[in-house]
């Protein structure tokens, strides 16, 4: 049976990208967006997906969605997920008060007295003491939406999950064949909301603090030369923090853009001794980078709308990541396979 003129013509064109996933609690519904727009572009496959966090969570989803039903598969489990986070925070204290909508920045939660509770008590008191029994809600949702022995033999996507070893520093990458939930959870364990997770073991905190992601994983695991970045944590912000909120997650995020930036010098330096021809590039990867990004809407976030599920921020979050996902498919899909879209040492250095 011969293929349509329009299908072969879409065939003809399909591109293979590597995608890495950055976390940032509730703002990961920006990368869902960006992946539900990716997703209907039927010229873009999917190779290998690296994921840190909320990076993680997402990129396993999206990585089990591919191999158990295709595309569509995909985003109906993404959506999903979004959904019952949102539908679970109902049960939460931590809700957008009417002073938050009216008077906060998008997503505030900075008028919850129990907001302001909780951040001051994880300053003093650890999930050790007051989450004894290492509960988390995210292991039901994930054995529920995820057949972990089938995403262990996917051949589609190659997957990698990210975690901070706690005792010596050093990043560990999961890969498809070894993912369970308890990874997972070990990648988007903050140390202040949850205990390090133990893996034959060893205990783990949030990869962010080691890569938020690392580019390494799908640069040296694929054939793939393009790395398409989906960004949450702004690099530029418009103001100097003054409160102590708004310092501690300056800090913060700092922190988790650190790794990032370090590894794009490398890239940076390796890409240009290639184009040089100080390099083979028949023994050295030229790797191709892209980036989405809504560094003007994120610096604007507070540290509280991280843990804001209210679906409304979700939806504009999710609204902004397929705008940002549209203009980069509008302005630089003829650049995939040919050349970065994005210029390393403006963006990085």
């Amino acid at each position: 049976m011969k293929k349509s003129p329009a299908k072969s013509a879409v065939a003809s064109k399909k591109k293979k990208i590597n995608l890495a996933l950055q976390g940032g609690g509730a703002h990961g519904a920006f990368t869902w967006g960006v992946l539900d727009r990716l997703l209907d572009d039927e010229r873009i496959d999917i190779e290998g997906i690296v994921g840190t966090s909320a990076g993680a969570v997402n990129a396993a989803i999206l990585a089990y969605g591919l191999e158990a039903g295709g595309r569509k598969k995909a985003q109906e489990l993404l959506k999903r997920f979004w959904e019952f986070n949102s539908k679970n925070s109902h049960c939460s204290p931590f809700q957008p008060t009417a002073c938050d909508k009216i008077l906060g920045s998008k997503g505030s939660m900075e008028f919850s007295p129990f907001w302001q509770m909780f951040d001051t008590l994880s300053r003093m008191f650890s999930p050790y003491q007051w989450n004894p029994n290492h509960t988390n809600v995210f292991k039901d949702i994930l054995e529920e939406l995820i057949d972990f022995s089938l995403l262990q033999k996917s051949r589609t996507t190659k997957l990698f999950i990210c975690a901070t070893n706690v005792l010596t520093g050093r990043l560990k990458v999961f890969e498809n064949h070894e993912i369970t939930p308890e990874m997972i959870l070990a990648s988007a364990c903050l140390p202040y909301l949850y205990q390090a997770p133990e893996i034959n073991g060893e205990h783990y905190w949030d990869g962010g603090y080691m890569g938020n992601p690392p580019i390494f994983p799908v640069i040296y695991n694929t054939n793939c030369q393009d790395v398409l970045i989906i960004q949450i944590n702004p690099i530029n912000i418009p103001e100097v923090p003054q409160s102590a909120n708004a310092i501690f997650d300056r800090i913060n995020t700092l922190s988790f853009n650190s790794s990032l930036m370090r590894e794009m010098r490398a890239i940076h330096f390796v890409t240009s001794l290639i184009e040089k021809g100080e390099l083979d590039s028949a023994k050295y990867k030229h790797t191709y980078i892209h980036t989405i990004d809504a560094e003007r809407e994120m610096s604007k976030l507070t540290a509280s709308s991280k843990m804001n599920l209210d679906m409304e921020f979700l939806q504009y979050l999710f609204a902004i990541g397929k705008e940002k996902a549209e203009v980069f498919l509008e302005n630089h899909y003829d650049k995939i396979g040919n050349k970065s879209s994005t210029d390393i040492a403006e963006k990085f250095f």
